[in-house]
Parts: C-alpha cells; structure tokens; sequence
C-alpha cells in the first residue's frame, strides 16, 4: 500500500466525497465554497434527482411515435458523457442504437451540412442541453438546426421535436415553456457540466438509443457505494494514488491507449481530469495516444492508462496488443476493461471519485474552471468589435484555393515574418517535459483532413521526442482549454482555423458559422497570448483536404528544422 493510499484511507476521503463534505478543499476558502455548491453528483445513481422511470417513459414514446433520428446541441460537460454513451452502443458491444443518434458541437458548415445530410426531419427530434442555457456555441447551432426542421415542417409542427435539458430558471427553460416545446428535463444545480454523466444529461441520451437505465444506474449506484469505502480495494481510490503520485513525480501528462472501439472514452475523461485539476499553475494533461510506439523509450514525463474492449477484426486486436508489448515497463500504467455500454456506468464513476480525490490531493478545487471564462469574454469582444490586425499575412500555398494565411504570434515570436519562421520558432520553444497542442478549428470529417492533422502530430512527438496532441475547437475551449491557460506554462500551442467557402448564416451575434468559429479562434489565441503561452494562430484561406495536407508538408518541414535547431542548442 502507497502512502498516498493509507493518507485517503485514514483521512476517510473516499466516505467524505461520498458525503458531500466540503471541508476537503478547506485549503481556500474559494475551493470550499465552491465545493458545497457542486458535489451533487456523489450519489446521482443512488439518489436520483429525477425518476428514472420518466426518462425511460419519454424516451420509449419518442420511438413508439416514430421518432428515429436524434440530435444532440451541446457544448463541454453536457455533450461528452452522451457522445460517449451513443458511439459506445453502436460498435458491437452492447445494444445497437435503436435511433440514428447525431451529436454537433462544431461550429464548421462542413459539419452541419454533413449532418443535416443525414436526417430525415419528419422524423427528428432535436435536443439542446446546456446548463446555463446561455451558452453561445449551442445556443447559435441550435437555431441553425431549429431553422432546417422548420423549413421542412414548419415552424409548429418543429416544437413538437424540440427538448430542452437545462437547469431550472435558465432562459432557456423559460424559452422552452413559453413556446411549447415537447419536452424540458431539469437539471441539478449542484452537478457541474463534466460531473454530470449519471443524470438527465447522459440518461436523456442512453434511454433514447436503447439502454435500459434502470439497469444502467443500478451499475453506477453499484459503483458508488465501492468506490465511497475507505478501503485499498477502492478502485477510484487506486486511481486518484496512482494520478497524484505519478504527477508528483513529474508525470504530468495523462496518455490514454485502447483499440479503435474503446478510444470514445478519452474525450470525456480528458475533459474531466484537465478541466478539473489543470489551474493555479497545476494540471494533469490527458490525451489519446494512437502509436504505442512513441512510449518504446520512456521520456520521464507520462502515465498511461490503457482501457481494452471487444473489438470487431481480430487483426485490431493483435496489433493493439502488440503495440502495448512495445511500451517501455518504466511508464507507469493502469490497465482496465469493458465489454458492454453498461461498463461505462461503473467507468463514469470510478474517474469523478478519483478525480476529485485528486483535487484533495493536489490541493487544486476540482469543481470550478476559472480560465475559461476569460475565453468567453474574448471572443464575444471579438464578436463586438472585430479581431486584432495579423502580425503579418501571407499568400496561400501553391496550388490551394487563392487567398493569404493570416498569422497572429505571441510576442515570444514577434520577429518572425514568414509562416515557416513562425512554425520554426514555436516548435524550436517545445523543451523536454513541454507539450504541443494542435487546436484546431477545422471539420474533423473527411479521411484527408484527419491524416493531415495525424501527420503534424505524429511528427512533433517522434521527432521532438514531446506529448502532443490534437484538440477538436470549440469543443476542447471546455476541456483542455482550462488546463492550456490555468496549468503549468509547459504548453506549445499552434491554434488553426480557416474561411469557409460555404458558409451558413446566422441572424444574430455573428454573421455566420465560420465568423463564430474564427472568432472563438481568435478569442482563445489572445486569451492564451494573455497568460503568457507560446501561441501561433494561424487562420488559413480555406478548409479543404489538399490545404490541410500542404500545411501538414509545412509543419512537418518546421519539425525538422526545429529538430536541428534544438539539437544545435538554437532557439530563435
């Protein structure tokens, strides 16, 4: 037994979780008061806020009535747990969606497009949750999604396909009453965005595609009462020892391995631990990690937990467990597995215990995201005003569409004057123990588009032997977006974004999709540049697959001579 393990046990840290008792982060008068309004979620399954039974009631009426596909508006917390509930019972290990389930949290109109492709509206309902209500990327997308089923039915026909999940007293309840919409779900006030899996949140979502929720939150209310023991055998105990000890110990960055099939889980557990410890100058760095190959020689600085599941070829299998033979024995590591959806009832609550033992630990509140907000109010004052003049501009590669990168650099980079200076000099700044984060406003769909932003990543660990990693905007604003301004000033960050040539207007706030997403582009690139990070933002003249393979070429070049450059001991 470690001694982080015998200090939980005998401070009974795991019973106080369970008991809401706030005097855990007493170490601020902060962190306590923001505990005592948002541990609501240690006994969700166990003590359910809303019955269960009206959930299940909702959601079988859906069907029975015709219902068949399904989108999900949201934004952080309220989306991972559904989006990791729906992909995970559509591979082959549980129960098949008995509705096409769609998620949207992208501000791209290559996205929307796609999605609104796949639908048929006469038979769609369309579900916004957010908390707050007010939050601006859903609340923009869902009028954007609202507007297609009303040219389709009609603009009364449609609030018979329209549910709200928000706590009580948001706008949008009042807006969702007032007009009639077919269903309002009530959050509870005491649950935060990511601690919310286990209530209407994720349980609208699992009853819909078919899970049975009952059993499901019998599995979680299972897990919490295991994982409340002040006991060694606790395994949210074992992982909060296991993340605070590797973490004290320099092992700051978090690498999730599993097959294909098991890889849903990351983006939810990502968000979970960076946006809960990564403040105060601290933070653990979660990530997926698609090539054991790069943990062969052990850099001193990364755990991994490795999650197994079924997977549907068996030639998956074998190279996954090949892959997980290569890792260097010195990485310290978790092994875990599931073989059905209701596994990730127990999965969902064993990481918010541990986590917020974590918390505890670290000394860090576990609850609140302090760095996101400056975000927030960045882009809104980008919105209003308009973006920052580029540090300088320059034509687009040859052979893409006509049109200039606009590059904006934090002052660390102020000399440099070309795209591949700017590249050279960001990437020659990554030094060991340091991350690079790719965060990219762009539609992750299309083969071409993720090879290229694959391509970057791959290269920027093997070749500068650091953690790197790609984060989907906005959606990473509400997740690692916190840990990237709030953590340790370990961070490279190249931030990406680009017109869209076919674009989708909106009618108030930003004139259209791709303005929402360069501004929040914009908007985090100055509220990073405002901390005090490493930061290049690069807003290029389109979106295309051939555009994102030559910037790929690009950085990959950059890589290279920063490679050398650092071997050289050159850094500018």
């Amino acid at each position: 037994m470690s001694n982080t393990v015998e200090t939980l046990v005998s401070q009974r840290v795991a019973s106080r979780v369970r008991a809401k008792d706030a005097t855990l982060y007493a170490f601020s008068e902060e962190a306590q008061a923001c505990a005592e309004n948002f541990m609501g979620w240690t006994t969700l399954a166990s003590e359910p806020p809303c019955p269960v039974a009206s959930i299940q009631a909702f959601a079988d009426e859906a069907v029975e009535q015709g219902i068949r596909h399904v989108i999900l508006v949201s934004q952080g917390g309220s989306f991972q747990a559904p989006a990791t509930i729906s992909a995970f019972n559509q591979i082959g290990v549980g129960c098949d969606n008995r509705v096409a389930f769609h998620t949207l949290d992208s501000d791209s109109p290559v996205c929307v497009r796609e999605l609104f492709a796949s639908i048929d509206p006469a038979t769609t309902l369309a579900i916004i949750a957010s908390k707050s209500g007010g939050t601006i990327e859903p609340r923009l997308l869902f009028g954007v999604v609202r507007r297609h089923l009303e040219e389709a039915l009609g603009a009364e026909a449609t609030l018979s396909r329209l549910v709200a999940i928000t706590d009580p007293g948001s706008a949008l309840e009042a807006q969702a009453t007032s007009e009639g919409w077919r269903a309002i779900f009530s959050g509870e006030p005491t649950v935060g965005g990511r601690y919310s899996a286990l209530s209407v949140f994720g349980l609208v979502t699992a009853a819909l595609i078919g899970i049975d929720v009952q059993r499901f939150v019998d599995r979680a209310a299972e897990a919490e009462r295991r994982c409340a023991e002040d006991s060694a055998d606790n395994p949210a105990l074992d992982l909060a020892a296991f993340l605070y000890d590797a973490y004290v110990d320099g092992r700051d960055k978090l690498l999730y391995l599993a097959p294909p099939e098991g890889r849903m889980l990351c983006p939810w557990i990502e968000q979970l631990v960076a946006e809960s410890v990564g403040k105060h100058g601290q933070g653990i760095l979660p990530m997926i990690e698609s090539d054991p190959l790069l943990l062969s020689c052990d850099r001193g600085d990364s755990t991994v937990v490795v999650y197994d599941a079924p997977t549907t070829f068996e030639d998956d299998r074998a190279d996954f467990q090949e892959g997980l033979s290569c890792i260097d024995g010195a990485v310290p590591r978790r092994d875990y597995r599931f073989e059905s959806v209701y596994d990730l009832a127990e999965q969902f609550i064993m990481w918010e215990y541990a986590v917020a033992m974590t918390g505890h630990l670290m000394q860090v509140c576990p609850f609140d995201q302090p760095d996101v907000a400056l975000a927030k109010a960045l882009v809104l004052d980008v919105l209003r005003d308009g973006a920052p003049e580029a540090a300088y501009t320059e034509p687009a590669f040859d052979g893409a569409r006509p049109g200039v990168i606009e590059v904006r650099q934090s002052p660390q980079f102020a000399d440099c004057t070309s795209v591949r200076d700017s590249l050279v000099a960001l990437l020659s700044s990554a030094e060991p123990g340091d991350y690079v984060a790719i965060d990219a406003f762009l539609p992750f769909v299309g083969e071409d588009r993720l090879n290229a932003m694959e391509k970057m990543r791959h290269d920027i660990a093997e070749v500068l032997d650091v953690a790197s990693c790609v984060e989907i905007g906005p959606r990473y604003l509400h997740s690692t977006g916190q840990l990237q301004k709030g953590g340790k000033n370990n961070g490279v960050v190249l931030v990406l974004s680009a017109d869209e040539t076919n674009d989708i207007a909106l009618p108030a706030e930003a004139d259209s999709l791709g303005t929402l997403a360069k501004s929040q582009a914009t908007g985090d690139f100055l509220a990073l540049q405002d901390r005090g990070r490493r930061v290049v933002h690069l807003h290029l003249p389109d979106n295309a697959s051939v555009t994102l393979r030559m910037l790929a070429q690009l950085v990959c070049t950059a890589v290279a001579a920063a490679s050398i450059g650092c071997e050289l001991g050159v850094t500018d």
